[in-house]
C-alpha cells in the first residue's frame, strides 16, 4: 500500500543460482507485469534453451497473452498445485525477503515511483552482495561466474 494506492511487484528468478533477471513494479495487478518482468528475462538472457517457466495458477501467468509468450521464447511451463504455496518455495522466499527487507522496513511509500527505486536498488543488492546458505553462502552473480568459469575451463 502506498499514499497513492496499492501497487505490485514480479519477479523472474533463476532458480539454479537464485539471480532475479526480471522484475516489474506496476500499480494494476494484470497480465503486463509479469509479462514486463518475463521481457526484462529474456533480454537479461538471451535465447536460453531449455527453460521450464514455474509459477502459481495467478490469472496473470495463465492468461492467453503470458502463455503465448512462453511459447514463442521456446520455454516449458510448468504450474504449481492449487492453495499448496510449498509448490512454489522459491517464488513465496523471494516474496517474503523483498517484503522483509524492503516494504514493510522502509514504508510508508509515497507512490510506485519510490517502490520501483527502491525494488531496483534491491534487486541490485540482492544479486550482487546478498549471501545465500542455498548456493554456498555467495552471491546468486558470483554463484554464476563460479559456474561458468568451471563449466568453460
Amino acid at each position: 500500500a502506498t499514499w497513492s494506492g496499492f501497487v505490485y511487484v514480479a519477479f523472474v528468478v533463476d532458480v539454479f543460482s537464485r539471480y532475479i533477471v526480471g522484475w516489474r513494479v506496476l500499480k494494476s495487478l494484470q497480465t503486463d507485469i509479469v509479462l514486463d518482468a518475463l521481457e526484462q528475462a529474456l533480454w537479461a538472457r538471451g535465447k536460453p534453451r531449455g527453460v521450464t517457466h514455474h509459477s502459481d495458477r495467478g490469472s496473470q501467468y495463465l492468461s492467453i497473452r503470458y502463455t503465448e509468450r512462453l511459447s514463442e521464447a521456446g520455454f516449458h511451463m510448468s504450474v504449481g498445485s492449487v492453495g499448496d504455496s510449498y509448490d512454489n518455495a522459491l517464488a513465496e522466499t523471494i516474496n517474503g525477503l523483498f517484503k522483509a527487507e524492503v516494504i514493510h522496513r522502509a514504508g510508508p511509500w509515497k507512490g510506485l515511483d519510490e517502490v520501483e527505486l527502491a525494488t531496483l536498488t534491491w534487486v541490485d543488492w540482492f544479486n550482487h552482495r546478498r549471501i545465500l546458505g542455498p548456493i554456498g553462502d555467495m552471491p546468486p552473480a558470483e554463484y554464476e561466474n563460479l559456474y561458468y568459469q568451471q563449466t568453460e575451463s
